[in-house]
């Protein structure tokens, strides 16, 4: 073999070393996406009528859980998913002794970002400071979809809304600026510019959508115009069939009552009604339709095949009205759908999205706090599943941090940190295997609740009782068993309260 051929094979070799050690990352890519306000059974794979033929398509190609929860509110939500602990609402939301997805995963070698909506504070607890690397978006709450710059209404406290990238501010947007379109362009960027590094990435990324004010493109708005003249009891039956059909639910479930904040269809303005749960369908779609962007881009960059995707929402549908319910026959003074206008879907629509269940975002029934949830993960997680394996926020930090082969800390930046309390649902996702769980306990102004095994004790503030289900017969809280089960009820009270003095939560103690 002369000496030109030796070199040809040597340098054929170097090259396949090369190669094999700039793949040899084997960790999987994660993307979370977390949407705003938006209820159970919105989206098409879970009963809902809003065209999202994208998280479809992930869940026909992943796994879809069925009893999957988060914490009723977007800050208490925001800051267990990113920390893996239930909310410590009386000594801080994210503190020094508490470590971030971004922070534990960063350090094991992940590009980390976040785009999109923060809601836990600036200064120390800044995204930039807690571990993200690249932050677009949202320190606050919500803005104007259309320009963040644009105050709030007076009855809303006429603030202007944080917004920026990494530390700096940002107070000028374009005139085709849309809060949904920005923030997945920012993650679009990260994931271009981790994967031509060869890096393996973290991107949280937030979405808005669709929590008021109903901000969305004309061309949206006009694909469900007049679909929404059934009103909000007969799409409620609508999906209990719909997520009858698809195995989301079943015969122990049942439509539950009238909620008491709503009100009759026949007395309302329906084509302002009509409007409005228009714009907020139009927002979910506008969200499936930047979803599909990723996962294009995911599939450009040749990191579909290693990418886990993860969706879910932060709490159930919103029955806020901010500035009040428009007397009848003002409604049309105030038009869903553009930058000008301040709107939300109130508390008919807020109470139908979170069908067959009963209430809704800031109570701790299943309406409140329970989420649908897709995994996508092609090749890794069985395509067409579902699984009702118990799940919870917290758990996410243990699951990632098992699937990207890392650890949790017990200190970091000389801190002693506060250990896990969240459980790894990695085996779930791979071999769908369901397991026991530790109890689950909730907590927002004023509701309550503990869930342990299948029973599940709740605070019923309106009448200032604690209300008892078993979930396993039950699932949509309609039976209740507290007057024949007073010993029970007592017990999981007591657990409640411990665990509330475990959080830090100062409350007194209920009958």
């Amino acid at each position: 073999m002369n000496g030109s051929i030796l070199r040809w094979l040597s340098a054929i070799v170097l090259i396949v070393a090369c190669s094999q050690n700039l793949h040899s990352d084997e960790r999987p890519n994660i993307i979370l996406i977390m949407c705003d306000d938006m209820g159970y059974s919105d989206i098409g794979c879970y009963g809902g009528e809003v065209q999202t033929p994208n998280l479809d398509r992930m869940a026909k190609q992943g796994l879809r859980f069925r009893q999957f929860y988060n914490n009723a509110k977007c800050t208490t939500t925001r800051a267990s998913i990113v920390t893996g602990l239930f909310p410590r609402r009386s000594g801080g939301l994210l503190t020094k002794n508490m470590v971030t997805l971004g922070e534990v995963l960063g350090a094991a070698g992940y590009q980390t970002s976040l785009s999109g909506k923060w809601h836990l504070g600036s200064g120390d607890t800044h995204p930039y400071k807690r571990g993200f690397s690249q932050f677009y978006g949202l320190l606050d709450g919500c803005c104007n979809f259309f320009d963040p710059s644009i105050r709030d209404p007076k009855y809303k406290g006429g603030r202007v809304r944080v917004f920026g990238r990494n530390d700096k501010k940002i107070t000028e947007f374009p005139d085709d600026f849309y809060t949904t379109d920005a923030f997945t362009d920012h993650a679009i960027e990260c994931i271009e510019r981790a994967t031509s590094n060869r890096q393996p990435f973290f991107a949280h990324l937030c979405y808005t959508a669709p929590h008021y004010p109903l901000h969305a493109k004309p061309a949206d708005i006009a694909k469900y115009r007049g679909k929404y003249k059934v009103g909000w009891e007969k799409l409620r039956q609508q999906r209990f069939r719909r997520m009858k059909e698809l195995g989301i639910i079943d015969d122990r479930h049942v439509l539950t009552e009238t909620d008491p904040k709503s009100y009759r269809w026949e007395d309302s303005n329906q084509d302002w009604e009509d409007h409005r749960m228009a714009v907020y369908a139009a927002m979910i779609d506008s969200m499936d339709q930047n979803i599909g962007r990723l996962l294009k881009t995911l599939k450009e960059t040749g990191a579909d095949q290693n990418t886990l995707v993860l969706f879910l929402s932060d709490n159930g549908g919103c029955s806020e009205e901010p500035g009040g319910r428009a007397r009848k026959g003002q409604e049309p003074k105030l038009i869903p759908g553009p930058k000008e206008f301040y709107t939300a879907v109130g508390p008919a629509w807020g109470w139908a999205q979170n069908a067959p269940y009963k209430r809704y975002k800031s109570w701790c029934f299943e309406g409140g706090i329970k989420t649908p949830m897709i995994a996508y993960w092609p090749g890794r997680i069985k395509a067409d599943s579902m699984t009702d394996q118990v799940g919870h926020i917290i758990d996410l930090m243990p699951t990632l941090i098992e699937l990207a082969d890392t650890t949790y800390p017990t200190e970091f930046s000389n801190k002693k940190i506060i250990p896990l309390e969240g459980v790894s649902l990695a085996a779930t996702l791979l071999s769908g295997k369901e397991s026991r769980r530790p109890p689950l306990a909730w907590e927002w102004s004023g509701t309550r609740a503990i869930r342990v095994g299948d029973e599940k004790l709740c605070w019923n503030k309106s009448v200032k009782k604690w209300e008892l289900y078993d979930l396993a017969r039950d699932p949509t809280e309609s039976n209740n068993l507290a007057n024949s089960a007073p010993e029970k009820v007592r017990k999981l009270s007591d657990d409640w309260f411990a665990w509330a003095a475990k959080t830090g939560l100062k409350t007194r103690k209920s009958k």
